[in-house]
């Protein structure tokens, strides 16, 4: 059993938590549903406060009883005709519903070295501890696994075992060779009974429009639309190498260059489509995050669940 205390000695790190370390490394040290733990116990510890908890006083229904739950919250009358533990639940913490959405398309398994994670990996690691944080609160969680088309749908469910649920759907292999994001992001909506989140991580290798399109169908429903955008450092800053055969993952074409004719007007073009994103998904009141692949884990959670601000998870 790995300790958790000196986690950050094993790595010959100064950083005291784990949603402060390099993601490679930590990843490293453990399998996702491991690590992810280690990653959700140190944003919390960043947060300066727990996830939301008490009860208020506008009754709103009952749940299963679920150890270290007050007992004066206990249906005490329901228990003694029928033998069932359940917990007066109201309306300050009644679930709220979340479904991720993961791309697991060709393109998201790629690095830009070695040391890195894969854009795939990196997902899977966040999306396990986001799914975490809404289940510890007792939100409802679901997922849905994509590319050309939906292979993964797991309806949202607040009970414990639907964590380790999650997790064995999200250490499935993909590998299609196209996304249709906007079509999982409807699938996301159908399994949505009221209005919740839908939490989308990608590498958007697609036209923004359809995607919106998707964005503004779900806001128009009630529900928040959370955008993460996965990228290689290399991608963005398409580093020196000479000249080389560049070849998109996904539809096989391939292009020869050098380095030091394309990397500048390269740059550009990446800034664009960044601003692009941005401004199509604001426009229609979605929430659009970069996550890039050598920053810790801590980053790009705060910018999804929005911590101070619109559309916050938690």
């Amino acid at each position: 059993m790995v300790p958790r205390a000196p986690l950050c000695q094993l790595m010959g790190m100064s950083a005291t938590r784990a949603d402060q370390l390099n993601p490679a490394v930590l990843a490293a040290l453990g399998r996702l549903e491991l690590v992810s733990r280690w990653v959700v116990d140190g944003f919390l510890t960043g947060l300066h406060r727990s996830p939301r908890k008490g009860f208020s006083v506008e009754f709103a229904e009952h749940r299963h009883y679920m150890p270290g739950d007050d007992l004066r919250y206990l249906d005490w009358r329901i228990a003694a005709r029928s033998d069932r533990w359940l917990v007066k639940q109201f309306e300050e913490e009644t679930n709220a519903r979340a479904v991720m959405v993961l791309d697991t398309s060709t393109s998201m398994q790629w690095t830009g070295d070695p040391s890195r994670l894969t854009k795939l990996d990196y997902a899977e690691h966040m999306m396990a501890a986001i799914a975490l944080l809404l289940l510890r609160q007792r939100d409802a969680v679901g997922l849905v696994r994509f590319d050309s088309a939906v292979r993964k749908v797991i309806p949202p469910r607040a009970q414990r075992a639907q964590w380790r649920r999650l997790v064995a759907a999200l250490e499935e292999p993909g590998g299609g060779p196209d996304s249709d994001v906007a079509g999982a992001m409807m699938q996301a909506g159908r399994i949505v009974r009221r209005p919740g989140f839908v939490a989308v991580v990608s590498d958007l290798l697609v036209d923004p429009g359809p995607v919106a399109d998707a964005a503004r169908t779900l806001r128009a429903r009630g529900h928040e639309v959370l955008i993460v955008h996965v990228m290689d450092p290399a991608e963005r800053d398409f580093p020196e190498g000479g000249e080389a055969l560049y070849r998109d993952p996904e539809s096989k074409v391939g292009i020869s260059a050098a380095t030091s004719d394309v990397r500048s007007p390269y740059q550009v073009t990446v800034r664009e489509a960044l601003e692009e994103w941005r401004t199509a998904l604001g426009r229609v009141g979605a929430r659009y995050a970069l996550a890039m692949t050598d920053e810790p884990f801590g980053r790009p959670l705060r910018n999804l669940v929005g911590v101070n601000g619109r559309g916050a998870m938690i």
